[in-house]
């Protein structure tokens, strides 16, 4: 059985592109890369029809709660094809601006950071001591 089906979706394009943007902004940032790693994975469900299927039920379930608070407004520039954000709110956002200072502040010690870079990098710096070749 042969199928036709049209592949050029600008409606769906600047929808997703609006959904993207609201995402950023109420959507803890390894939350959005779990939703994301599932991806190719829900997708094969619905190539294979597995709708009824319990870890496509799971699936959705897991998508649906990271959507509760995706809501709000996206401002768009449409331009010779392209899909530009210009603008976003939201009621739900993250992101508090009395927070994301590097000025003199009581919110945020910048020192708190030493641990934190020094921890994380400890494997680069433990591989850097190592004599690997390159693969």
């Amino acid at each position: 059985m042969k199928s036709r089906g049209v592949y050029e979706t600008p409606g769906v394009t600047i929808l997703h592109a609006a959904h993207r943007a609201l995402e950023s902004i109420t959507m803890d940032r390894e939350v959005m890369h779990l939703r994301d790693s599932l991806g190719v994975k829900f997708a094969e469900n619905v190539y294979y029809g597995f709708w009824f299927a319990p870890e496509f039920d799971l699936m959705r379930k897991m998508i649906d709660e990271t959507q509760k608070n995706v809501s709000g407004e996206v401002r768009l520039k449409l331009y010779r094809g392209n899909v530009i954000v210009v603008g976003r709110r939201s009621p739900y956002s993250l992101y508090d601006e009395r927070v994301a200072t590097f000025e003199a502040d009581t919110v945020y010690n910048q020192r708190d950071a030493e641990g934190f870079i020094k921890l994380n990098a400890l494997r680069l710096r433990l591989r850097g001591t190592k004599d690997l070749r390159s693969v």
